[in-house]
């Protein structure tokens, strides 16, 4: 599996441009760090900011938030069998139970097993704590792009995902080598059907092309250095019954490989027996270094957390330093992204809004922001519903956790020149418009549950909800990264309004409600306005950026 040749060209032409849209560069951020820029920082690490994430952190310097942002979360309990129904039982796991480490068992199962994966990743994202290593679950998912049809076994791309998740905030150097032996990768890309006599240059290619060097005018790697990579990956196995990889020396090719002049005319030593396996260890150290792989990555990072467009005073003054980091943490994560985070550059006002919201990010983000309640974990039935519908609807969108459309990931994180804007067209846009007017009217219903906004619940968190004018001004600040112009502010507070000129008819009723929340009448005053409000700035284009 190999990308195809317009994603190949789409890759390739990533490349720096030469007008410069700012000039900021890493030097630490020394302006105001107050709620806007705190929100700034929160849309673009969490997946939405929920009230409660601007009260934790609220008040604390800048380098105190990104420390906690990255800190390692708690390994989540694995995925339970939500899939057990009248038709079918999976004889191998007990309903409520996890099938991660079961026997494969058959089809029908695996297919119960792999939505159940997929809704549980959805729910991870739903109940993350202030850190960032669910939106770096999900970069890294987007960077070793797999696909469960492809896999075609959920054990392995459970597996799959804990290692994304081990690794999310570590490594990068270990993550190569994870991945590469990582079995659900090894189906993926023909890895365990990699042998001497028949090498499968599907890996070693889109290792160097897509995973650490890249395409472009510094990374100069051949035809021949892919084959050479193939080779010394031969070997590989994968174990259904363990649900593991192995190396086997019968398979392995034994011969010397010879690299380029982009890897310094490498010449890596064929190894016999189970040494045979250290010759990966060799080859990813020849890999890394090149400074072009820190720098590939770098610019993967910035794409992804900052702006998609790279022109060459960024690539000098942000990717370039950032990468000279990477090199001399030893491919640590952490220092990269804290000096990313905490740069001038970062908070640029040219960077500010201006990403467009990936579905998962525009999903999930909804669900946090309003903190809307789901089934709790143990009603892994109603839990798991709800979870995957959130999935499905992402997915309906073009963003289909599990299953990239390629090994290249969404187009949207490397298709030049329209990068982000692959997400909104004239069937997504109304699709999430269509979603947010559900959520604040009746919301989604199944099994008796049902997913909604509550408008009085939200507003309830607001600093001083009786105050229209207040009320606007929190809801706007949590809500978009953008300021909106005075004429739109008028019209939010027209609503709570209803009309009138005066405060007092806004203050009233909120009052009236909290004085009697059990009087339906003054209830739905109430509710009505707020539902109105919020449908309204919902469906505005500044709710589609982050």
């Amino acid at each position: 599996m190999t990308v195809t040749d317009k994603e190949e060209m789409a890759v390739e032409t990533q490349l720096p441009k030469n007008s410069a849209r700012t000039f900021s560069g890493l030097a630490a951020y020394t302006g105001t760090f107050g709620t806007a820029e705190l929100v700034q920082l929160l849309k673009r690490t969490l997946f939405g900011v929920k009230q409660a994430d601007i009260a934790a952190f609220k008040g604390k310097s800048l380098g105190a938030v990104v420390d906690a942002l990255l800190t390692n979360s708690a390994v989540p309990a694995p995925p339970v069998n939500n899939y057990n129904s009248s038709t079918y039982t999976d004889p191998n796991v007990p309903i409520g139970q996890t099938w991660v480490n079961a026997p494969y068992t058959d089809g029908t199962a695996d297919s119960g097993r792999t939505t159940s994966y997929k809704a549980w990743w959805l729910g991870q994202m739903i109940k993350q704590p202030p850190t960032l290593q669910e939106k770096m679950v999900l970069f890294w998912h987007n960077h070793f792009s797999t696909q469960t049809t492809t896999i075609a076994d959920s054990r392995y791309e459970y597996k799959h995902n804990a290692l994304l998740r081990s690794y999310s905030l570590g490594n990068f150097k270990t993550l190569v080598k994870q991945i590469t032996i990582d079995p659900a990768m090894l189906r993926y890309l023909s890895g365990y059907v990699n042998v001497k006599t028949a090498p499968d240059e599907n890996y070693g290619r889109e290792m160097q092309e897509l995973f650490t060097v890249g395409k472009g005018p510094n990374s100069l790697y051949t035809e021949d250095d892919v084959k050479a990579a193939s080779r010394v990956l031969t070997g590989y196995t994968i174990s259904a019954a363990t649900i593991s990889s192995g190396f086997d020396p019968t398979k392995h090719d034994t011969a010397n490989k010879q690299f380029s002049a982009f890897y310094s005319n490498t010449l890596i030593t064929g190894k016999t027996g189970a040494a045979g396996a250290t010759e990966l260890d060799d080859m990813i150290n020849m890999i890394f270094a090149t400074n072009e792989c820190a720098m590939f990555i770098c610019r993967y990072i910035y794409r992804f957390f900052v702006y998609y467009e790279i022109d060459a005073d960024t690539d000098a003054n942000v990717i370039a330093p950032l990468a000279d980091i990477f090199r001399t943490n030893n491919y640590e994560i952490k220092p990269v992204l804290k000096a990313l985070f905490t740069s001038q550059h970062f908070f640029d006002p040219a960077n500010k809004g201006c990403l467009i919201k990936s579905p998962i990010d525009f999903y999930v983000g909804a669900c946090r922001e309003f903190d809307m309640a789901f089934p709790a974990d143990t009603d892994y039935i109603n839990a798991y519903y709800m979870w995957d519908y959130l999935r499905a609807a992402a997915a309906t969108i073009s963003q289909n956790i599990g299953d990239p459309p390629n090994v290249a990931g969404w187009p949207a994180y490397y298709v030049s020149p329209e990068y982000h804007e692959l997400w909104i067209n004239t069937d997504t846009l109304p699709k999430r418009n269509q979603f947010t007017d559900t959520m604040i009217a009746n919301g989604y219903t199944r099994n008796g549950k049902t997913l909604v906004i509550d408008p009085i619940a939200y507003t309830m968190e607001l600093s001083n909800p009786a105050d229209p004018n207040i009320l606007i001004s929190d809801m706007l600040t949590q809500l978009y990264t953008v300021s909106v112009g005075a004429d739109v502010v008028a019209f939010l507070k027209s609503i709570l309004l209803s009309g009138q000129i005066s405060d007092h008819y806004w203050t009233d009723a909120w009052n009236a409600y909290k004085a009697t929340p059990n009087d339906a009448a003054t209830k739905k005053i109430v509710v009505t306005r707020l539902a109105a409000l919020y449908k309204y700035v919902m469906d505005l284009s500044e709710y589609q950026l982050s």
